[in-house]
């Protein structure tokens, strides 16, 4: 099912494949509007995701005011790759552009707490939906928290059911 652009909906556009696979488990959350959100293919390194998001979902996102975007991007140990991230992204979309990662890799994630991809994505979307810090509270995500707390506010109330 795809997602209906005259009513809120939030697009992923993932780093790498694990970060496809985490967003397809987030999706798949049973409480989850499916009608809400789509997970995009993935781009090929955190750089192309920023160059990917400026050179499409910039000016898409400008035509559509429904449109809300997590840049899904490995930190790989370099918390300063938030503000450079940030700083690509134009002053009017700021409250509608989330980037959200692993602060080292995915695969350090799935080692750390031995889950698949999918169990990493559901219980990521189930920690939203709960309004719980359980898995997004971990080392490895935590610095997501003000970020997390921003879209948490501006996508519940169309994402979830």
């Amino acid at each position: 099912m795809s997602i209906n652009k005259y009513k809120p909906h939030l697009f992923v556009l993932p780093e790498d494949d694990a970060n496809h696979h985490i967003a397809n488990g987030f999706s798949c959350n049973l409480n989850l509007n499916s009608r809400a959100i789509q997970v995009l293919p993935p781009a090929g390194g955190w750089h192309k995701v920023v160059d990917k998001f400026q050179e499409h979902d910039v000016p898409e996102m400008q035509k559509n005011l429904q449109r809300m975007i997590v840049l899904l991007i490995d930190f790989d140990g370099h918390e300063e790759r938030l503000s450079y991230v940030e700083s690509k992204i134009p002053e009017e979309l700021r409250d509608r552009v989330f980037v959200l990662g692993v602060l080292s890799e995915p695969e350090s994630l799935k080692r750390d707490i031995q889950r698949n991809w999918e169990e990493i994505g559901e219980a990521l979307a189930k920690d939203c939906y709960e309004n719980r810090n359980e898995l997004w509270g971990h080392n490895l995500l935590k610095h997501n928290r003000t970020t997390l707390d921003r879209m948490i506010s501006s996508v519940k109330p169309y994402l979830f059911n």
